[in-house]
């Protein structure tokens, strides 16, 4: 089984068009595939290519309503907060960063991180794909001294290890890849990584 997973296009639709052209199983974005909530119709005829293959996180950029309306509206799957059997393995997303300067649409606390993350918790096997990647690692690095990314979703995967995590939200960090434990966890970013299971 092939997953396509990808993040943070911010309306490049030329870039969605690549990452569609790639045969998968499954396409799954990890959020912001628009900037401040606009412009996400403007996705659906690339989308529908793939119709019922195609697996939606809001970002921090998308708020969850407007995401599960898209979806339903088009026929694909909201995965916020939901899972998907991939063979032996469960797949399971969560969208939204922890809180930013910006106030975007899409962000919550880190103990509503925590909350939501929880029902993945018993999973085995698991691949994990939030927005947010977490804290103070090589995902979250905006640069030297700086880290954007969520203490929930880095004690998760240090207490949980899960097989694989993928993430994206800070584009800096895009095709970074590192261990955590077991876990190998990755920043798809815009250009996206094919997972073959």
């Amino acid at each position: 089984m092939r997953l396509l997973i990808f993040s943070d296009l911010h309306g490049d639709l030329r870039a969605l068009e690549r990452l569609l052209d790639i045969e998968a199983d499954c396409y799954i974005s990890a959020g912001d595939l628009v900037s401040w909530a606009r412009g996400l119709e403007r996705c659906a005829g690339a989308l529908q290519r793939r119709g019922e293959r195609v697996y939606l996180l809001p970002g921090n950029h998308e708020s969850a309503g407007l995401v599960a309306g898209f979806c339903a509206q088009f026929g694909f799957h909201d995965f916020h907060g939901k899972t998907l059997r991939a063979g032996a393995y469960h797949v399971a997303g969560l969208g939204y960063s922890s809180p930013t300067p910006f106030g975007t649409p899409g962000e919550y606390s880190e103990a509503e991180l925590a909350e939501r993350l929880k029902p993945f918790a018993t999973l085995r096997p698991l691949i994990l794909i939030c927005h947010a990647p977490p804290y103070d690692t090589a995902l979250d690095r905006v640069r030297d001294g700086l880290h954007a990314g969520s203490t929930a979703v880095r004690e998760f995967i240090e207490k949980r290890q899960p097989e694989r995590f993928f993430c994206g939200h800070i584009h800096e960090a895009e095709g970074v890849e590192i261990r955590m434990g077991r876990t190998l966890a990755r920043n798809v970013g815009k250009p996206g990584y094919l997972l073959e299971l």
